[in-house]
């Protein structure tokens, strides 16, 4: 996207030192690393990412009005009576294709959003290990709002620690041995110094709960929350079962609470009315699909890593879905093939790292993640076989 950068960093690239990235990276935790690390980061300039966080303080402008709160009590209707609910999520996440309108001019369009943790510690090894080996200009951050390193570690330890000691704040997974995010897991604990556990070895005496670290029984006062509720409904139902414990009167605090993964979600778009943001209907609104459905796209709302997408649109897909309230219409974008790469251009998303701590009137942007993709759709299940995409970063202009 900064033209003669994207020429600097590909003319200086080489196999040798992207070799030399991955080593130190995978060596961070030696067999953890289970996804595609893309061989370039992007170069972001100051007007476009400008446009980002525009529609990001606009839709957070919607969410922090107190009629949201009722709105999205609809989104609930899967995850009815969690007590303790916080006033706000700790964090939000939005995605944006870089798309081009219909002059052809690049500009972001949201995809989605969530109020859900993601990639929070490990981009910040991401980025540094990258500096080592490969081409990073002056005046370039992964950083928003003037955060450094130093600043954001001690950001998301103040977010995901609060009042607490590390050994009484968890990480909770289920399986995390076996998700494909596990290495941002372990950097958590490198950098916040919490341990993470399995919903399957909770212990559970009245409204408290505890785990076993390094042999004794610990009380647990907070819980970072990385159960995706789409996976818990996927496992089997003794797993499930485990999984009633969300709905308990539990005296510890939700890192952030369950509620948001449902209130902040796909199911926020229809509220947004932004031109970075796609025209977007629950589904049980429409009554007459349009005519041109090849330029919408069918999501449900509560899946995650593109599952259940429906991309080319049929009437006859439509009519399946019986539980039409839990799935939208939105509007298709046209991501650009803007990134230069050995071959084919690649399309890519920007993913932004919001963070709301207790007391503060609004969530602050502060790092962020990137996929790169030849494929149908973005994310790195979908890029297998190719070179030049996968997991990556933003530099943005200072």
């Amino acid at each position: 996207m900064v033209p003669e950068l994207r020429w600097q960093y590909n003319s200086e690239f080489t196999a040798e030192k992207y070799a030399a990235f991955l080593k130190e990276l995978d060596d961070l935790h030696p067999g953890q690393l289970d996804f595609r690390i893309a061989e370039t980061p992007l170069f972001i300039p100051k007007a476009f990412i400008d446009k980002a966080l525009d529609a990001c303080e606009s839709i957070i402008d919607t969410i922090a009005e107190p009629e949201y709160k009722e709105w999205s009590n609809k989104a609930l209707s899967q995850n009815l009576g969690i007590p303790n609910e916080d006033a706000h999520p700790q964090c939000i996440v939005f995605d944006f294709g870089i798309c081009t309108n219909e002059v052809g001019e690049l500009e972001p369009q949201l995809i989605e959003l969530q109020g859900f943790p993601s990639m929070f510690a490990f981009q910040v090894f991401f980025a540094e290990t990258h500096g080592h080996h490969l081409f990073q200009p002056a005046g370039y951050t992964p950083y928003l709002n003037g955060f450094t390193r130093d600043t954001y570690t001690d950001l998301l330890r103040r977010v995901i620690l609060g009042n607490s000691q590390p050994e009484n704040v968890i990480l909770l997974e289920i399986f995390p041995e076996k998700q494909k995010t596990r290495i941002d897991f372990l950097c958590t604990q490198t950098l916040v110094g919490i341990k993470t556990v399995c919903l399957t070895t909770l212990i559970r005496e009245g409204k408290e709960l505890y785990y076993i670290n390094d042999g004794k029984k610990t009380h647990i006062e907070r819980i970072y929350n990385r159960v995706i509720f789409d996976d818990l409904y996927h496992q089997p139902k003794e797993i499930q079962d485990m999984g009633n414990l969300f709905q308990q009167a539990l005296n510890v605090q939700w890192i952030p609470h369950p509620a948001w993964f449902y209130r902040i979600s796909k199911f926020t778009l229809p509220y947004i009315d932004h031109p970075f943001v796609p025209p977007t209907r629950f589904l049980s609104d429409v009554d007459v699909l349009p005519s041109d459905l090849e330029n919408y796209v069918v999501k449900p709302l509560f899946s995650f890593a593109g599952q259940g997408v429906i991309i080319d649109v049929t009437a006859e897909e439509v009519n399946k879905i019986e539980d039409r309230e839990n799935w939208i219409v939105q509007k298709k974008v046209t991501y650009a093939p803007i990134i230069e790469t050995p071959g084919e251009n690649a399309k890519a998303e920007i993913r932004l790292f919001y963070f709301w701590e207790p007391g503060t009137p609004r969530p602050v942007a502060a790092n962020n993640l990137a996929r790169l993709s030849k494929g149908k759709m973005v994310g790195v299940r979908y890029n297998k076989d190719k070179e030049w995409v996968g997991g990556t970063f933003c530099l943005f202009e200072t």
